[in-house]
């Protein structure tokens, strides 16, 4: 009896355990009744997560942060909307993220170096000294997927693509609201999709770039989700599996990057097409010069013998 009794206490404890898990943080450690987990962003330093939503990326961008310090995870390498829009080509950093995990407006990455970033956590000013001021964060409420796929054994119907798209989208990234894939738009020569998801200015119930983050892991093969699937749309009965993503994204304010960080290859780049350009300006002044010059002296020797 007291064995019996034993070995259902064990088997409800197994139960409990494989039910105490984050479906939506692969790294994540879970424990307790009620389940609690947590995620470890620095030496003894967790962060509690609410498993039944995506977590925000300043976390995750921590996390994946701390986890390539100590060896643990390697992050790979990976048209414009609007000429206002931009990509994250800063790559990760360790964030300074609020409460609710939303990124700080001000980013520093323990450096003396400071920049505005806006809520995917990207920069959008040009990097300035400490005292450099943010007043807020500049929310994200457009977000462009560029997106390539594999061959594939049938051609795409493209008119099937955006709801085949937006179900993925709605399925994959915890019942995102399908809604907001605005347009999706397909080449099939280069085998490119590009996928807009779009809210109205001023909403802040919705976190575009939440879902554009665990996407761009996804075809990374880098899925964050315990669950090891890749995005893949399914049109026509047909899986497209990605093979390439490239994320923008398109703020309520425009950014305010100058010139003055160019790098210095650019700034050379620069300064030898105008002094081509000026070279080019002068070398047709003189050339002008020179045959109105000619035609003058014509005109006067011809005048001589009259």
């Amino acid at each position: 009896m007291k064995m019996w009794i034993a070995l259902v206490l064990v088997a409800f404890a197994t139960g409990a355990s494989a039910q105490c898990s984050c479906e939506t943080m692969k790294w994540a450690t879970c424990d307790g009744t009620p389940c609690t987990c947590t995620l470890l962003i620095g030496d003894s330093i967790t962060q509690t997560l609410k498993c039944d939503a995506l977590i925000p990326k300043c976390f995750l961008m921590k996390a994946e942060m701390y986890r390539a310090k100590k060896g643990l995870s390697t992050r790979t390498i990976g048209g414009k909307p609007v000429e206002t829009a931009f990509v994250d080509n800063d790559g990760i950093y360790d964030p300074d993220c609020e409460a609710d995990g939303k990124f700080r407006a001000k980013q520093c990455n323990n450096t003396e170096e400071c920049w505005c970033v806006n809520s995917a956590g990207v920069r959008r000013t040009d990097k300035e000294g400490k005292t450099l001021e943010c007043p807020k964060l500049v929310e994200t409420y457009w977000v462009r997927l560029q997106l390539k796929h594999k061959p594939s054994t049938t051609p795409v119907k493209a008119e099937n693509l955006k709801a085949a798209i937006a179900d993925a989208i709605n399925k994959r990234y915890n019942n995102f609201n399908k809604e907001l894939v605005e347009k999706v738009e397909y080449d099939a020569d280069s085998r490119t999709i590009v996928v807009d998801v779009k809210k109205a200015k001023g909403e802040r119930m919705t976190d575009l770039t939440q879902m554009a983050y665990y996407m761009e892991k996804d075809v990374k093969v880098l899925p964050l989700f315990k669950n090891q699937d890749e995005f893949m749309p399914n049109v026509d009965g047909q899986k497209l599996e990605m093979e390439n993503i490239l994320v923008y994204y398109v703020d309520e304010e425009n950014p305010t990057f100058t010139m003055k960080h160019l790098s210095g290859g650019i700034i050379a780049v620069i300064v030898v097409v105008v002094l081509a350009v000026i070279a080019g300006l002068l070398v047709l002044f003189f050339a002008r010069r020179r045959q109105n010059q000619r035609y003058s002296k014509t005109q006067q020797r011809e005048l001589d013998p009259m």
